[in-house]
């Protein structure tokens, strides 16, 4: 527990002596900065509120969350229960005290900030996180990148993955399918996020690993700040960096000055929401993060779209192939996912089909297109674009770029 001043949160379920006497008591431990009256009245007066400095021994505000936007505090304590305050209205208030940079304790948990480095980059950084797996963070991200390609700009995105490598690895813009078979023969992960950000998006791409995930987008170890650096280092018009699953981007070891102010783990001044929620088979279900200030929302899905094959890719010599798709980044739900082998369940003998369309995820390299390109089919990757249902996404997506 920090030994500075806290903001304390609490609430009229609790008879204002017992109230009054944890305060003394916090305030004697750690120094109390403000308290904030989360609602519930059931053991407090009208006259009470009216004079909380006779009652509690502090003024309150009535507005909690502007109290943690306004404290000084380093640290807020929560002395509020049920029914009141119950456990999501907790974690709610604890996002945005972290997003703030203040500890969030209450008994028996003591959430923390996460913690930030710095990378010296004058240039816009657009980070891309999410609010789980499958939410579309590549798709976005590789989308956004495009645009900025495709308008002259000379993006990098910086890609946190599991399967991420143990030193920061520059991917760059021309990146094949030989390559990739390259890297799966020499027992690397060669299906790695950032390669799949290099291959569709045609940008560089450096990527990083992580292992584990905390509650608060913190992982145990990341070699993202470094990866970072390797991306400040090649002067780009702009960064973008990718978080993983709930995971910030750059958070735990990751950078910090992605922030416009000091504390705060929140991207740019107004970021972009999108809800990624359309009922359509090919949507991505998203749910949105706390709002720590007024943002542009926009619904989207996601359009598999092939892309043409890069130079170098194998191609079928016959005017009309019939295709196959292979969309999946795992197997069905009824084989173990552990059986990497049976991945190979929708590719083509060479008399069904003369191409693969493959997702590039999972076993896509070391298995389907190994297997693919033995039977003779050619592999063309899927690209995953999103696509507003209300609004202008590009527009967007780039002047957000502008304003960072």
């Amino acid at each position: 527990m920090q030994r500075a001043p806290v903001l304390a949160l609490v609430d009229g379920e609790h008879h204002p002596a017992a109230v009054r006497d944890a305060l003394a008591q916090l305030d004697r431990e750690r120094g109390v900065a403000g308290v904030a009256f989360v609602g519930g009245e059931e053991k407090v007066r009208r006259e009470v509120l009216d004079d909380p400095m006779a009652h509690y021994g502090f003024a309150l505000e009535f507005d909690p969350e502007q109290a943690l936007r306004r404290t000084e505090a380093r640290a807020v304590v929560d002395l509020a229960d049920e029914p009141v305050l119950p456990p999501a209205a907790k974690l709610r208030l604890a996002a945005l005290a972290l997003h703030l940079g203040l500890a969030y304790e209450m008994p028996g948990t003591v959430l923390e900030p996460p913690s930030y480095e710095t990378v010296e980059f004058d240039g816009p950084r657009l980070a891309v996180i999410g609010t789980g797996k499958r939410t579309g963070k590549t798709a976005v991200a590789g989308h956004w990148a495009t645009l900025l390609r495709e308008r002259g700009s000379r993006p990098v995105i910086v890609s946190m993955g599991r399967g991420g490598p143990a030193e920061p690895q520059l991917a760059d813009e021309n990146t094949t399918l030989a390559d990739l078979r390259a890297i799966a023969g020499d027992g690397r992960h060669a299906a790695s996020d950032y390669l799949e950000d290099a291959v569709l998006a045609g940008v560089p791409t450096v990527g990083c690993r992580r292992v584990g995930g905390g509650l608060v987008g913190e992982p145990f170890a990341s070699n993202v700040a470094e990866g970072a650096r390797l991306a400040a280092s090649l002067e780009p018009g702009s960064i973008i960096p990718r978080g993983l699953g709930l995971l910030h981007p750059a958070s735990g070891g990751g950078y910090d000055r992605l922030r416009g102010r000091p504390r705060g783990g929140r991207v740019g001044s107004r970021p972009l929401t999108i809800s990624c929620a359309a009922n359509s088979p090919w949507s991505w279900t998203a749910r949105p993060t706390f709002p720590a200030a007024p943002s542009t929302a926009r619904s989207c899905r996601s359009r598999s779209r092939r892309r043409p094959p890069a130079r170098g890719w194998p191609s079928s010599p016959r005017a009309r192939p019939r295709w196959t798709a292979s969309s999946r980044s795992s197997p069905p739900r009824r084989w173990p996912a552990a059986r990497r082998s049976r991945a190979i369940w929708s590719v083509p003998r060479r008399s069904a089909a003369t191409s693969t369309l493959v997702e590039l995820k999972a076993a896509a390299i070391d298995t389907v297109a190994v297997h693919a390109e033995r039977e003779g089919a050619r592999v063309i990757f899927l690209r995953n674009r999103p696509v507003a249902l209300d609004g202008d996404l590009d527009s967007e997506l780039l002047e957000l770029h502008d304003r960072a």
